[in-house]
């Protein structure tokens, strides 16, 4: 169940995360925020990114060994970096037409998936 969770609130604060730091390359299409001060446009993804961390630090003491979770603090890092890779590129696909998802990204996740295997293997 542990893992799950861990797992679950890791989705959900990189959906924060990259909306985050992401987003307000997508929001300057509309006028309004276009015309907004670099720094309240990073005021506002600092407000966002606030919302991460509700998930995020929950998930790592959650999943973190030495409180009681399944993880090592290693394994907790890869599987977050994986998890920020694929809700980006869901993220830049769904949002940015323009991107496209290449050979050399489906290469690169596979070896991703291979971190995560040598990482747990014992």
């Amino acid at each position: 169940m542990k893992i799950f969770l861990t797992i679950t609130l890791l989705v959900i604060s990189n959906i924060f995360m990259t909306f985050a730091w992401y987003g307000h390359l997508k929001m300057k299409e509309f006028k309004w925020f276009e015309s907004l001060p670099l720094i309240i446009v990073i005021l506002i993804s600092w407000g966002i990114a606030l919302f991460e961390y509700f998930f995020q630090v929950p998930a790592n003491r959650m999943g973190f060994r030495e409180n009681g979770g399944p993880f090592t603090l290693i394994q907790l890092k890869v599987i977050q970096e994986v998890i920020t890779l694929l809700v980006f590129t869901v993220f830049s696909l769904v949002a940015f037409k323009n991107e496209t998802f290449r050979w050399n990204h489906a290469i690169a996740f596979i070896f991703l998936i291979l971190a995560v295997y040598f990482v747990f293997k014992k």
